[in-house]
């Protein structure tokens, strides 16, 4: 494959055809952004705030040009994809103000009297694998603090989304970053991982698949390099029966359906108390089907379509599959046509333990929803998962809902709240959802060699 296309999943028309980088571009690029590091890890973190907040200034100004870009190349609606490039903005502003304090040398004082400090200087240049379903959000949590450590960042994205890979580059070009201190490379999955074998990659960061995640973390394990891991999840949606309702309900359904479903921290396993099981069916699946598809450039559409339709078929398929070994359809469930990323949002109940959807991540607009008897059970149902991303419990005893959150097997929790990312909030998974941290200080130290220096 020479050259990667960008498709219009709605319409499936062609919007441009870009040439993959030659084995000597991508020596002269990296060979840029390694130099590009040896002036930028000394400018002044005033100077490089200023700059990353102007990066901030660039994305609002061109948010309708940039959500568009993100609506035509993977089917977003345009008003997440208007919310999307405000959030990157927001994590601009946020590394601006405070990678000072995050990046601060420490004091430490020793038990026998003496002194130590603690400096987190950059480690070099860091590789960076994104997929398409946040094309901007997803760089943007890496990049903002990645930079702002000292560092300079190359993106490997997603090959269904190059202009938006593009759009990324010329963000932090037009906001007055040096040279190769940010490059997008278009590149295919051989050359990403023959990127780990060059000496001027200091480290990785991906966020997509188990299979991808584990091809990037060997590659640089062989190499001796740091990962870091933002992988699939199966986020549990816990609905007690002393919960508000209405406000569960209406939470689970925009926690399933934003970005059509298509995210790692969407709510997929609906767990309901018993008591409360019926009457949170009937309106979770009411409102699902007051939903409105349409044209994702429509400003009243609730969703579009999916972002390929290789997607589509995938997603049936593990449909298709569980309903073959007796889980109940209550909602959709048809099948996609041959070639169209449209899929009707579907519910299902009654899903047996070896099936796709109680095993596998469902990654797009299917519900799973099952009824336990009590909280016990529903917590030992919330961690039978491979993945541990996010999960929320709802409860109107907040107490019993912190304990009830500490039990749960995943990097994140929620109460009374949809799963979301934040530029303050660490975010990232345990088990096969990933390792090590985004966002927040906890996101700005991972690539930063933190050194010790005793002062005798």
């Amino acid at each position: 494959m020479s050259k990667i296309k960008s498709l219009n999943p709605w319409t499936s028309e062609l919007l441009g055809e870009y040439e993959l980088l030659t084995e000597e571009q991508i020596d002269q690029k990296t060979a840029a952004a390694a130099q590009a590091f040896e002036s930028w890890k000394s400018v002044p973190i005033a100077e490089k705030a200023a700059l990353m907040r102007k990066a901030g200034e660039v994305l609002r100004k061109n948010q309708e040009r940039y959500a568009r870009l993100i609506t035509t190349e993977m089917g977003k609606v345009i008003r997440e994809s208007r919310a999307e490039i405000e959030k990157c903005a927001w994590a601009c502003e946020y590394y601006a103000d405070h990678a000072g304090s995050f990046l601060a040398p420490e004091d430490l004082a020793l038990p026998d009297g003496k002194k130590a400090k603690l400096l987190h200087q950059p480690l070099g240049t860091i590789l960076a694998v994104m997929p398409w379903n946040f094309p901007f959000w997803q760089v943007f949590r890496f990049a903002a603090p990645t930079l702002m450590a000292g560092n300079t960042g190359v993106l490997k994205h997603a090959s269904n989304v190059p202009q938006c890979a593009l759009a990324i580059e010329s963000v932090f070009l037009e906001a007055g970053f040096p040279e190769a201190v940010f490059q997008t490379l278009l590149i295919d999955s051989k050359a990403t991982l023959a990127l780990l074998d060059r000496e001027e990659i200091k480290a990785v960061s991906l966020t997509g698949s188990e299979k991808a995640g584990a091809a990037v973390a060997a590659a640089a394990g062989k190499n001796i390099k740091k990962s870091l891991l933002e992988l699939g999840g199966s986020d549990p949606f816990i609905i007690l029966a002393d919960a508000d309702l209405e406000k569960a309900t209406e939470t689970a359904v925009k926690g399933r359906m934003v970005n059509f479903g298509q995210s790692c921290i969407a709510a997929k396993r609906f767990i309901v108390e018993e008591a409360v099981f019926e009457p949170f069916l009937e309106a979770f699946s009411e409102r699902i089907n007051l939903l409105r598809m349409a044209d994702p450039l429509d400003e009243s559409a609730d969703f579009a379509c999916m972002a390929r339709p290789d997607l589509a078929a995938e997603l049936f398929a593990q449909v298709k599959k569980s309903v073959d070994m007796g889980a109940k359809v209550l909602l959709g469930g048809q099948e996609p046509r041959k070639g169209s990323a449209e899929f009707s949002p579907t519910i299902l109940t009654n899903i047996p333990e070896d099936s796709p959807a109680f095993k596998e991540e469902l990654f797009g607009p299917v519900a799973m929803v099952f009824k336990v008897k009590n909280a016990e059970e529903a917590i030992r149902l919330a961690n039978a998962t491979e993945f541990g991303l996010g999960g929320s419990i709802w409860t109107s005893d907040l107490k019993k809902g912190e304990k009830l959150a500490a039990r749960v097997e995943s990097g994140a929790v929620f109460l009374n709240a949809m799963v979301a990312s934040q530029p303050a909030l660490p975010f990232g998974g345990i088990k096969k959802s990933g390792f090590g941290r985004e966002l927040g200080r906890n996101g700005i130290l991972e690539f930063v060699n933190t050194k010790t220096v005793y002062l005798g």
